[in-house]
């Protein structure tokens, strides 16, 4: 535990916390500010984390936290059987709970800081499936994951070249040799062109084979249409039955409902959708739209180099400084207790917090709501599949609920009087128990008082009594006769001790001398171990320097070892780009045109002119597509033209359909009935 904090304070005092911790102060930190030092350690991994966590509520600094562990796949040392453990310690601020967590931080900063920034990007957005079912969004989310695929791929591609230390000269020397290469291609292009020239019907086979590839993409096309209608036509099938469970639903809910209850209904749904568009939408689009004007902003300014980024680190490493000292000055000062807007502040902040956690739990009640009717349409479907039992509907499904409602009332009646009984249980067994431990201590006081008066044994019986007598009487006679035997064996001792005073005297000189000697040979040793103290002190200190500077030695040569692992991985993808550029060189000047086509050259020579032809397909279907654009618009505006045209047919129709029915009068049984 001690080698745990003295990693920590040192990760702490250098760059960029600059905290200036020992030990001592570092372990008589309060919860509030080991919670803040925790999170301005996130703070520096995650630049969204950067929070002063007295603004929040404890239950929102440990989700958050607790969130981003999760990304950084942070495990508690208890495992996932202390888990609720480990929350209750963060909420807390616990000291057993915080310092792992620090120092597996501070092991790991650079590694965590891209596993945060590359979170960002790579966490998908659990869209649910009824969503999904509307094509915009199911583009959306289409778009979405080929984004996030294609950030994977930059990314990767970025750190490759990161580490494969190319230099801008290499790049420049393959673009003049992929421009002479290019320069070759068109020669070689412009032969084949004329040797073309001299084949019969060269014209004729070159039009057909365009009208081939131009059948080939319409059927391409079409079957993509094909697919594309098939989708949309498993989506309304399943937006048809959505709406019919809907609306099954509304006229069972209608039967039994009152208009007041409707009304009271509607008034939350519009007070619930009315807070959604005038507070938390825009809210959310405020926010949307400023990353969006700072992510422009970025863009727009020019490309910096390694100089400017460094300054701009060192800036943001100073103002993260004062940030922390204005942080550490606000927490030592106490706030005013009359300030009553602070407190409303806070109030209308926390107010404001729980009807947005509000609001976010009621509209995921709804998703999950929606689920569930989906899943129970779902299951449904597939019980009429199985031909199972069926679904009780109506009253036997009333009267299924009630008779369950009866027996939950039993059950929960007949469980009361049982916890009644195992508490009256408990009260009983514990009164014993209070009785028996009562009982013990007033036999033990009696006892007590009983030897303490000399009359131990008083309460026993009369016959215990009687034996009790009997024995003292005869300790008695004893006690005479031991008295006697005594008194000789006292003179006989006085005696024993006459001799032996007289044959110690001598020894007894002997060791006045000796304890002398012992006295001066105790203040020589206590001189000599003060001289041993103060050395053995400096020799630990000249100790402590060597340790340190062979630890900085021992690092020094790891940081060398991996300098020379990465020289020498370097050097081995140096010498395989060799060999393959040998190969490459073989292949290109070899005279076989097998292997001449397996070059990389040849294959870019291939890719090139394939390109080339899509380009100047794509450019006559481009062609085609401006000559046609004019009659498809004037064939468009006919068409819409002849529906309004047919809608007004169709309208004055029933119009006068109508009027021709109202005065229809039939005579039937002589009576006269008129038809409306």
């Amino acid at each position: 535990m001690s080698d745990q904090l003295k990693f920590i304070v040192e990760k702490l005092n250098k760059e960029p916390f600059k905290k200036n911790f020992n030990l001592i102060t570092f372990d008589s930190l309060e919860s509030m500010q080991l919670l803040q030092l925790l999170n301005d350690v996130l703070g520096e991994i995650d630049p969204k984390q950067v929070v002063d966590i007295r603004e929040e509520l404890p239950e929102q600094t440990a989700k958050r936290m607790l969130s981003l562990l999760g990304i950084l796949k942070y495990k508690p040392p208890g495992g996932t059987s202390d888990l609720s453990t480990f929350r209750q310690g963060l909420v807390i601020g616990s000291k057993p709970v915080i310092h792992p967590v620090l120092h597996w931080l501070l092991q790991r900063t650079n590694e965590l800081k891209k596993r945060a920034y590359l979170a960002r990007f790579l966490i998908k957005v659990d869209v649910p499936a009824e969503f999904l079912q509307d094509d915009v969004v199911s583009d959306t989310n289409r778009q979405y994951e080929e984004l996030m695929e294609a950030f994977k791929n930059l990314h990767k591609e970025c750190e490759q070249l990161k580490t494969s230390g190319f230099s801008t000269a290499e790049i420049r020397r393959d673009i003049t040799a992929m421009e002479e290469e290019k320069d070759q291609l068109m020669k070689r292009v412009e032969r084949l062109k004329k040797r073309v020239e001299t084949v019969q019907n060269h014209q004729r086979m070159l039009e057909m084979a365009r009208q081939l590839r131009v059948e080939k993409e319409r059927e391409e096309s079409l079957s993509q249409q094909k697919q594309e209608q098939k989708n949309q036509l498993f989506h309304a099938e399943q937006r048809l039955q959505r709406v019919q469970l809907q609306l099954k639903d509304m006229r069972h809910a209608a039967v039994d409902s009152k208009p007041e209850s409707l009304m009271k209904r509607l008034e939350e749904e519009t007070k619930f959708n009315t807070y959604l568009v005038s507070e938390k939408f825009p809210r959310e689009l405020e926010i949307k739209k400023q990353s969006l004007y700072f992510l422009q902003k970025v863009v727009a300014e020019p490309a910096m180099g390694q100089s400017d980024l460094n300054e701009l680190e060192t800036k943001i490493n100073e103002v993260n400084i004062q940030i922390n000292q204005l942080i550490e000055k606000r927490m030592m000062k106490y706030e005013p207790i009359d300030s009553k807007f602070s407190m409303y502040r806070q109030q209308a902040s926390i107010i404001s917090r729980k009807k947005a956690a509000k609001a976010e739990e009621l509209q995921a009640a709804k998703e999950e709501l929606s689920n569930l009717e989906k899943q129970m349409l779902q299951k449904s479907s597939q019980a009429r599949e199985l031909n199972g039992a069926e679904v009780l509907k109506g009253d036997e499904f009333k009267r299924y609920v009630n008779k369950l409602r009866s027996k939950n009332t039993l059950y929960k009646k007949k469980r009361l009087d049982i916890a009644e009984i195992t508490a009256e249980y408990g009260i009983l067994q514990r009164t014993e128990e209070l009785l028996k431990q009562r009982h013990e201590d007033i036999q033990q006081q009696l006892q007590a008082i009983e030897d303490k008066k000399g009359i131990s044994g008083y309460s026993y019986t009369q016959e215990e009594l009687e034996r009790v007598s009997a024995v003292k009487s005869e300790m008695d006679e004893m006690k005479g006769r031991t008295l006697d035997n005594m008194s000789e064996m006292v003179k006989k001792l006085n005696a024993m001790v006459a001799d032996k005073k007289s044959s110690l005297a001598p020894i007894i000189k002997d060791l006045r001398q000796l304890r002398q000697k012992c006295q001066e040979l105790t203040q020589e040793c206590g001189e000599k171990k003060t001289q041993y103290d103060s050395c053995a002190a400096g020799l630990e200190s000249n100790r402590s320097a060597l340790e340190q500077e062979v630890k900085g030695l021992h690092e020094e040569c790891i940081q060398e070892e991996s300098r020379y692992h990465h020289i020498n991985c370097m050097k081995k993808i140096l010498e395989v780009s060799l060999q393959r550029a040998k190969d490459e060189m073989k292949l290109y000047v070899s005279s076989d045109m097998q292997e001449r086509r397996k070059a990389i050259r040849e294959q870019y020579t291939r890719m090139i002119t394939e390109q080339e032809n899509l380009g100047k397909k794509l450019r006559e279907k481009q062609k085609s597509v401006r000559e046609s654009h004019g009659p498809n618009l004037k064939q468009v505006k006919m068409w819409r033209d002849f529906q309004l045209l047919m809608e007004c047919k169709k309208e004055c129709f029933l119009k006068q359909q109508n009027q021709a029915s109202i005065g229809q009068v039939i005579q039937e049984g002589g009576e006269d009935r008129l038809v409306l």
